[in-house]
């Protein structure tokens, strides 16, 4: 399938946009970046949030679950549009978490689905192997055993 060049642009500066907001812990500047629902498949478990405001209530555990483990900032290693057309891309993308050091304490894959509604692109779905507890932090697993 031949990938629409603009529409993948649009998704990697959505995506771009959506990481630097997760760096700096804004939620309302993700959820900018994001459709509702989101899903998102950790591990095995399959979440979804159907509204940002949903999603948001979930970030203080993401917070605290970052700063426990040392994280400074995640840097996107890569990012490569696979598959898409005008309406839908998918980016498979390459993170590196950071501590302090600026050294990589855990690296994963990750695929992230993009799509565009009423013109704004924004992610709809995601689905990565990071599996360890405090990376799913802010899940519905998560929250369930809290």
């Amino acid at each position: 399938m031949a990938i629409d060049d603009n529409a993948a642009e649009q998704a990697v500066a959505s995506m771009r946009r959506w990481q630097d907001a997760f760096n700096s812990r804004d939620p309302s500047l993700q959820v900018a970046e994001m459709h509702f629902p989101h899903h998102r498949l950790a591990g095995s478990v399959l979440n979804t949030w159907v509204t940002a405001d949903e999603w948001i209530a979930g970030q203080l555990a993401v917070d605290h679950q970052l700063r426990n483990e040392g994280w400074q900032y995640t840097k996107i290693e890569s990012i490569n549009a696979i598959q898409g057309n005008p309406e839908k891309i998918h980016l498979v993308i390459r993170m590196s978490r950071r501590d302090d050091n600026d050294a990589e304490y855990i690296g994963f894959d990750t695929l992230w689905i993009f799509t565009k509604v009423d013109g704004r692109w924004g992610a709809k779905l995601r689905s990565s192997y990071l599996a360890s507890s405090n990376q799913l932090a802010g899940t519905f697993q998560d929250d369930q055993n809290s």
